[in-house]
């Protein structure tokens, strides 16, 4: 993704972190809610994608809280990490664009609008 970001699944990590800090099942639940099940995290995965972000200055430790016995470590996104997922978004909204004029009018309607 160019911008920092890296992967579709990073995308979807900064955006699941972007409104409130998340505990590592909130993650994956939040990222297969917004990419309407096109990405599915498994745990491994996401801990390999938060200590990227982690390392890449995107995401920082929240807090840590007990529940039901269990350590949840929450994540937050960092003014960083919300300047390259701003970034991002910029870089795939003018890709659209440019692949919206390419197609023209051979678009489905819905698609045409931006619709899903």
């Amino acid at each position: 993704m160019g911008t920092g970001v890296g992967t579709e699944q990073a995308f979807f990590v900064l955006t699941a972190l972007a409104d409130a800090p998340r505990h590592g099942y909130g993650i994956v639940r939040e990222v297969a809610d917004a990419s309407e099940g096109r990405v599915r995290l498994k745990v491994g995965t996401l801990y390999g994608v938060l200590e990227r972000l982690v390392a890449g200055g995107l995401v920082e430790p929240d807090r840590e809280e007990v529940h039901s016995g269990r350590l949840r470590r929450y994540y937050r996104l960092t003014e960083s990490g919300r300047r390259s997922l701003l970034a991002d978004i910029a870089r795939q909204e003018a890709n659209v664009r440019l692949a919206t004029e390419r197609l023209g009018s051979r678009l489905p309607p819905a698609t045409a609008g931006g619709a899903t």
